[in-house]
């Protein structure tokens, strides 16, 4: 079997972040998630996430697929997190898609199809209408 490793803000959790997660740990018997810490997320989105790192890990640890979940403090670090959680297979979402192909001599690279409609910057410009 297979050791499986995907990375993402996981803010304000839904039905889309369920489902990739579902389906890549279809791809093997070990899924390990890196959870981006606030201050990457602040670097990549220029706003910090509505939940702090701490609450989105243990949202995703809860999860009955999800077995091992670290923070992800940089998006240069990918080749080492890998290396160091021994992953056969790197999962992201397709609108990733051919960005992480330079880690395929490390591992396989997959980009699933995101669930259509539904995204978390969505989810909060249709929240913040109601402030």
């Amino acid at each position: 079997m297979k050791r499986i490793i995907t990375f993402g803000t996981f803010d304000v959790l839904h039905v889309g972040h369920i489902r990739i997660l579902e389906r890549a740990k279809e791809l093997g018997h070990h899924l390990t998630v890196g959870v981006s810490s606030d201050a990457l997320n602040y670097s990549k989105k220029s706003r910090y996430p509505v939940y702090p790192q701490s609450d989105r890990s243990e949202l995703i640890a809860s999860l009955k697929f999800v077995d091992h979940v670290f923070i992800e403090e940089s998006l240069e670090l990918k080749a080492e997190y890998i290396k160091e959680h021994k992953a056969d297979i790197l999962v992201m979402g397709d609108d990733w898609e051919g960005k992480f192909d330079f880690l395929n001599h490390l591992c396989e690279v997959k980009y699933l199809r995101r669930t259509e409609g539904i995204s978390t910057t969505q989810l909060i410009a249709e929240i913040r209408k109601y402030e």
